[in-house]
């Protein structure tokens, strides 16, 4: 009879161009593809076992947590030296026991409906694909996440989550990246704006 390992979970940090962020990728998939939550704080956390759980270390300010990496923001007067080890050694641990990741009802509540059919206009549809396939993965690259969220008078509004939300190069990604590419390849788009958390 062949015994089945249980293959070892590896978790090394990368460091985001938000100083009080740092990403965490894992070797195993933690969300379906397409899927990611952002808590920016303790309250929204309890609809996810292993941000509640992150949130009893004193020194963690939000949890972004994607198909294969968590991004974890500290708060200010924390060093990263200090904490990387700790939020490793947790992660790997937490993994591994098979714990969940986010409750059943936030998984039933975001799973894609089949029946939802979609009524978009040709630009909202260009802007929609140009995110996806051109921008979101560099920011998930970066520990974070852009998120469609309207088109009106000319104004796209996008949320930023993950190491993007509070960045400090955010502002200058969103206008000098983000919005520059749009404008080019959608001429109605005027501005790029971020909604306000």
């Amino acid at each position: 009879m062949e015994t089945v390992t249980p293959k070892l979970i590896t978790v090394y940090a990368e460091a985001t161009p938000n100083p009080d962020s740092i990403k965490f990728v894992l070797n195993k998939e933690l969300l379906p593809a397409g899927y990611s939550f952002d808590f920016p704080d303790q309250q929204t956390a309890q609809e996810s076992p292993l941000a509640a759980m992150l949130f009893k270390f004193s020194f963690i300010k939000g949890v972004y947590i994607s198909q294969n990496f968590v991004t974890v923001s500290k708060l200010a007067d924390s060093m990263w030296a200090e904490l990387i080890p700790i939020i490793r050694t947790f992660l790997k641990e937490y993994i591994t026991a098979g714990d969940p990741i986010i409750s059943t009802q936030m998984q039933e509540a975001y799973a894609p409906k089949e029946s939802e059919e979609v009524d978009e206009n040709e630009v909202i549809a260009k802007i929609k694909e140009i995110l996806a396939q051109s921008i979101k993965p560099v920011v998930e690259m970066d520990g974070g996440n852009i998120e469609f969220k309207s088109f009106e008078d000319g104004v796209v509004t996008v949320a930023l989550k993950g190491s993007c939300s509070g960045c400090p190069s955010s502002t200058i990604t969103l206008k000098a990246g983000i919005e520059n590419l749009l404008k080019r390849m959608v001429p109605d788009v005027r501005e790029v704006v971020a909604e306000s958390l």
